[in-house]
């Protein structure tokens, strides 16, 4: 898992930063095989493969229209989303706790402090060294409150994947990342914001 993610890790940095053609042809490829793990965990009810494809192809829109218009807001929206996870797993693996939810046995509430926690503190250090112009006048009240939601809704679609999962019988959306599953496993919650990103610039 460990070397997948140093593998993995710069492969997706040089993408993003290099924009254009390049993160048009990563994000193409990302798409297509979420897409077919998709396929094959709902096959069972063609409604909601339907409408499960349409939920991807959104998302994956929308990350590239953020990622073209605002390179600086696309590397915050990742870093929040990250630390989301990475909080989540050292808080549940330390606190443990009681269960968030049935859905996703693995989540508890220790786990959901430690991903706001984290997502706030990466969130508030990404802002600072990065010029946002969007949000250099906005109140530190309202910069908080953005993070966490991201952060929320980042949870949110974790819980997403993690009940269809469960409706599938499935542990893992695929094996294409060895120690980690499939890239839906680990994307989930980034489609989950990006989705809510697309539906927020459409109204």
């Amino acid at each position: 898992r460990f070397i997948s993610s140093i593998i993995l890790i710069p492969v997706a940095i040089f993408f993003i930063l290099q924009g254009s053609v390049f993160f048009i042809f990563f994000l193409s490829l990302i798409f297509l095989a979420t897409c077919y793990e998709w396929f094959k965990m709902s096959k069972k009810n063609k409604l909601i493969n339907f409408f499960g494809i349409i939920f991807l192809l959104f998302s994956f829109y929308t990350a590239f229209y953020t990622r073209e218009n605002s390179l600086n807001l696309f590397l915050l929206i990742m870093i929040i989303c990250i630390f989301t996870d990475i909080g989540g797993y050292i808080f549940g693996k330390m606190f443990k706790g009681p269960k968030l939810t049935s859905i996703s046995p693995n989540k508890t509430y220790s786990g959901v402090f430690g991903s706001f926690l984290f997502s706030l503190i990466f969130g508030l250090i990404t802002i600072k060294y990065l010029d946002f112009e969007l949000l250099s006048n906005s109140p530190h009240l309202f910069i908080i409150f953005l993070i966490l939601f991201i952060s929320l809704v980042s949870q949110i679609g974790d819980l997403i994947i993690s009940y269809f999962k469960r409706k599938a019988k499935l542990k893992d959306t695929g094996k294409i990342i060895p120690g980690h599953g499939g890239l839906l496993d680990r994307l989930d919650s980034f489609i989950g914001v990006f989705f809510f990103i697309g539906i927020y610039q459409l109204l």
